[in-house]
C-alpha cells in the first residue's frame, strides 16, 4: 500500500478571489444540500445563495456531481491520513482491516446523499478512492494469510462499503450501522476461517 493519499479531486493553485469563490460555493452549497437535500438543490440555486454568477460557479464546477466530489474531498483525505497513520501505528492486519472497514461503512453512510448524485463515475466504486480503499482491504486481507480467492473475498468486502449498496441495506433492510459494521465484520470473520 501506498503511502501518499490518493484524493478524489486533483489541486490545482488558484488565485486568492478564485479560491474565496470556490469556498463560498462550497459553504453554500453544504448549508443548501443540509436544509433542502442533494437532490432538491439545483446548481442555479447554490450560484444565487452564494451571490456568484453561474460562469463562476460552472468554472470550478462542471455540474453537480463535481461540487458533490469536491465537498467529500476532505473527508476522504482525513479518512485516508487517519488510515495510513493507524497502520504505520498498529501491527494487527487483523483489527486494523475492522476499524478501516467500520471507518469506511461509516463514511459512505454518512455521505450516502453526496455519494449517490449524478453519473455513475461519481460513485467511489469509480474513483481513485475506489482503487485505494480497495487496495487497503487487499492488502490487509494477504497479510492475514488469505490465499484462495484473495481477490474475491476483497472485492466481496469492498462491494458492502459502495454507496448503492448501503443505501439499500439502509433503506430496504432498515440495517442501523451498528448492523452493516456487524454484518462486514461477519463477512470478514467467514473469510478469515477459510485461510
Amino acid at each position: 500500500m501506498a503511502d501518499d493519499p490518493i484524493w478524489l479531486q486533483p489541486t490545482r493553485p488558484s488565485r486568492a478571489d478564485a479560491l474565496r469563490n470556490r469556498e463560498l460555493i462550497l459553504e453554500t452549497a453544504q448549508r443548501l444540500f443540509a436544509a433542502h437535500g442533494v437532490e432538491s438543490v439545483s446548481m442555479s440555486a447554490i450560484a444565487e445563495a452564494a451571490e456568484v454568477g453561474k460562469g463562476t460557479l460552472y468554472r470550478h464546477f462542471a455540474n453537480k456531481t463535481d461540487l458533490c466530489l469536491a465537498l467529500l474531498d476532505q473527508q476522504q483525505r482525513d479518512l485516508q491520513e487517519r488510515t495510513l497513520q493507524r497502520l504505520r501505528q498498529n501491527d494487527d492486519p487483523e483489527a486494523n482491516l475492522r476499524w478501516f472497514l467500520r471507518e469506511a461503512l461509516t463514511f459512505v453512510w454518512h455521505n450516502l446523499p453526496l455519494l449517490l448524485v449524478g453519473a455513475p463515475e461519481a460513485h467511489l466504486m469509480h474513483t481513485a478512492a475506489h482503487a485505494w480503499w480497495h487496495q487497503t482491504v487487499r492488502g490487509l486481507l494477504a497479510r492475514l494469510g488469505v490465499k484462495q480467492h484473495l481477490d474475491y473475498a476483497a472485492d466481496a468486502l469492498y462491494i458492502m462499503l459502495e454507496a448503492h449498496t448501503v443505501q439499500f441495506q439502509r433503506q430496504r433492510r432498515a440495517c442501523t450501522l451498528d448492523e452493516l459494521v456487524a454484518g462486514i465484520h461477519a463477512l470478514l470473520e467467514g473469510f478469515l476461517n477459510g485461510r
